[in-house]
């Protein structure tokens, strides 16, 4: 009891007041982290989804770098207080690094995907909304968190991917997007007369209310593409807004095709087809022949 009489009025005016600094400067690490991670969130500039789903994006990394920066912090300052009240903090210390160190072999995967996903906001590559191609995959994007990304493909499909293993990404929808037109023409057909029904049909396109706010640019003519004996093909370049492209091919080889039909210009009546052998299968497979 005599002991800690003694003690006792050098803990009150010297740990206490290094405890109450402690807890100040770990305040003002908070604030200034609050602050910098504040600097990442991207304010929506315009009303359209696509800066919503940004500004969004940004406020919930942020938040996730502050929460992770403030543990930090207060981590810091408690061992930094449980030292000057006299308890040793090496133990736990040395305890918590084995437990990191064998957290982080079994957590490499994860650590990779949730880097990459910070880098993925960070750099703005693509956001909730967005149609990508992932290696095979190509899809629109569904859902977008700092550990995967998850894409609708054609087929309806949901596909997972890891952040981590994203390599090489394409963006579909940034900007623009783009389509080719390639267009057979019986050979014994006037190139001209053909030229002048193409253009008449892509510049009907092209002064339609209904379809001209989908276009960025042309549809143009480029020149013939290819030409054999049996056709002649013509290839046409048209710019659309994001993701219109196939609607947009579609309409204009509709109106080519109304606009051949109306000058009495006859198409190629070729059809291309393009094989793709399979191996055969363990029942298909010819056994050899034995010779006599």
């Amino acid at each position: 009891m005599t002991s800690l009489s003694i003690h006792w009025p050098e803990f009150t005016l010297s740990s206490t007041l290094d405890l109450a600094a402690i807890f100040l400067i770990a305040l003002l690490a908070n604030r200034f982290l609050r602050v910098v991670t504040n600097l990442i969130v991207k304010p929506a500039a315009t009303q359209s989804r696509t800066a919503q789903v940004r500004e969004q994006q940004t406020r919930t990394l942020a938040g996730v770098l502050y929460s992770a920066g403030s543990k930090v912090v207060w981590l810091v300052a408690l061992l930094t207080a449980v030292d000057k009240v006299g308890i040793n903090p090496t133990p736990a210390l040395t305890l918590a690094g084995l437990a990191s160190v064998a957290i982080g072999f079994g957590a490499q995967n994860l650590v990779r995907d949730l880097i990459t996903g910070i880098y993925i906001v960070l750099e703005d590559q693509f956001v909730m909304g967005d149609t990508i191609q992932v290696g095979d995959a190509i899809g629109r994007v569904e859902i977008l968190t700092l550990r995967r990304t998850v894409l609708r493909d054609a087929r309806g499909a949901l596909v997972t991917i890891a952040n981590g293993e994203i390599r090489s990404v394409s963006n579909l929808s940034r900007d623009w997007s783009q389509a080719f037109v390639d267009i057979s023409i019986a050979p014994e057909m006037s190139l001209e007369k053909s030229m002048h029904a193409l253009e008449a049909a892509a510049s009907e396109m092209r002064g339609d209310p209904s379809w001209s706010q989908a276009l960025v640019d042309g549809p143009r003519i480029l020149g013939v593409q290819d030409f054999d004996r049996s056709a002649l093909t013509v290839r046409l370049q048209v710019r659309t807004v994001p993701t219109r492209q196939d609607e947009v091919s579609r309409e204009l080889r509709r109106r080519i095709q109304i606009e051949f039909q109306r000058q009495g210009l006859p198409l190629s009546s070729v059809q291309r087809f393009e094989l793709v052998s399979a191996p055969p299968s363990p029942q298909e497979t010819p056994k050899p022949e034995h010779q006599n």
